[in-house]
């Protein structure tokens, strides 16, 4: 069953809203409720929650830890991934030091960089390697996802080299740089200063509502 990705987008954020109920003791929730919460229209909510099996009971809502396990079922990794991340700037170390890294899902296996005074040391437990041994360190260690936070001037090289390897199956990649990659490796890009401008459109776009609104000339 083929999932839309803005569908598999709320799940996450209904997983994350669930855990917090549920460590709250929070016992029930409606779609109502979760769609106030998140900002989602309650018809919508309901959908996503009904396209993977009914759950909940019309008139009384969602039992909170149990559509909570049912959601985590369904974001379930079938396995742990392994993972390595090519940059350790001030990006990717941020990156490294975030709670996310803490996941069961997957673990960081590996570094990449060209910086001497961090190749061939441990940086938060996990090896740094040179940025020329990827292909190898990536295929040794059967890495299954690159995490890309280097210069735009070395994404395509850092992608060329994970591509190189038969074991790499995703790249998420944290830069605004235009890359080649091939059509067997899924490709995500994180663009922070397309989503900063994206805010600070439709801020414009609010402010200009509200002078007209409190400006506006009497008749």
């Amino acid at each position: 069953m083929k999932v839309a990705e803005p569908t598999v987008e709320r799940l996450i954020q209904y997983y994350r809203l669930l855990d917090r109920l549920n460590g709250e003791k929070t016992k029930v929730v409606s779609s109502l409720e979760i769609g106030d919460m998140l900002g989602i229209k309650a018809s919508q909510v309901r959908k996503d929650l009904s396209y993977f099996g009914e759950i909940g009971k019309r008139g009384v809502g969602y039992d909170v830890k149990r559509l909570c396990v049912h959601i985590e079922n369904i974001l379930d990794a079938p396995r742990v991934w392994h993972v390595a991340l090519a940059g350790v700037g001030n990006l990717g170390t941020a990156l490294m030091g975030h709670t996310v890294f803490k996941s069961y899902k997957f673990k960081v296996e590996a570094l990449f960089d060209i910086d001497p005074q961090k190749v061939g040391r441990k940086i938060m437990g996990v090896e740094c390697y040179h940025s020329r041994e990827t292909t190898r360190i990536i295929t040794e260690k059967n890495i299954d996802v690159l995490l890309l936070a280097v210069p735009a001037s070395a994404a395509q090289s850092c992608v060329d080299a994970a591509a190189a390897s038969p074991s790499i199956r995703g790249i998420l990649a944290f830069t605004p740089a235009t890359v080649a990659v091939p059509d067997n490796i899924l490709f995500y890009r994180v663009d922070i200063f397309a989503e900063l401008e994206k805010l600070l459109f439709f801020l414009k776009e609010k402010e200009g509502k509200e002078k007209i609104k409190y400006h506006k000339l009497p008749e």
